[in-house]
């Protein structure tokens, strides 16, 4: 039973190792690929002589990639809220861009999505502030909290 039980950590030992290795590559690329889009967009602002805000918000959504794969990287987790920003932005941008394209309707939708990807991450920070996953709790729990 004991070299049974040795020879399953060992396995799942290594192709948990491969599996953080093809996932580091795919962080790796991604990050890569959304430093060359980033360029190329910073290109096409340049050479049109002209910046507008919708292309300042996918120069803003190429920064929350990263900044979400920085952060998985720092601390080996990915929280929720950067998704849902993601999203908030990628909204925002769609509803920009085809204004005049849209109803009444869809513009309404596209908003109350926006809004309700707010409300989200507003319940998941409360969530997280007032219900601390017990690693953050276990972390604060020396510190001294100094007001300024």
């Amino acid at each position: 039973m004991n070299i049974q039980s040795h020879t399953f950590d060992r396995l799942r030992k290594f192709f948990s190792s491969g599996l953080d290795l093809v996932e580091y590559a795919g962080l790796l690329v991604i990050a890569f690929a959304t430093t060359v889009a980033m360029y190329q967009e910073a290109l096409v602002m340049i050479e049109s002589h002209r910046v507008a805000l919708a292309d300042l918000l996918l120069m803003f959504l190429y920064l929350e990639v990263l900044a979400m794969i920085g952060q998985y990287f720092r601390s080996g987790q990915l929280p929720v809220r950067f998704p849902l920003y993601i999203g908030m932005v990628a909204l925002a941008r769609y509803l920009i861009l085809d204004l005049k394209e849209m109803t009444e309707w869809r513009m309404l939708a596209v908003t109350a999505a926006i809004f309700l990807l707010t409300v989200a991450v507003l319940a998941i920070r409360y969530g997280h502030v007032r219900y601390p996953y017990r690693e953050d709790a276990d972390e604060n729990r020396g510190k001294a909290y100094v007001r300024e």
